[in-house]
């Protein structure tokens, strides 16, 4: 399962680079997804599927903004 994970999260980087966000790495897109999972929990694998395929760069961006105000180390 972390190899499918680690794949989607490799192809939305992929994304991202042909959007112009050349420094994005797939643990980031990845630690952006499951940062919501801290709450509830690690849902099912459609839902990390869908959550993963469908983040947007604007959505990341903030997550990002985000994070480096909480003193997170990049």
């Amino acid at each position: 399962m972390s190899e499918l994970i680690e794949n989607l999260c490799l192809s939305k980087v992929e994304e991202f680079v042909l959007l112009g966000y050349e420094h994005v790495t797939g643990k980031e897109i990845w630690d952006c997804v499951s940062d919501k999972y801290r709450k509830t929990g690690v849902p099912s694998l459609h839902q990390i599927v869908n959550d993963i395929l469908s983040l947007k760069s604007t959505q990341f961006m903030n997550w990002l903004t985000i994070s480096m105000y909480r003193g997170a180390q990049f």
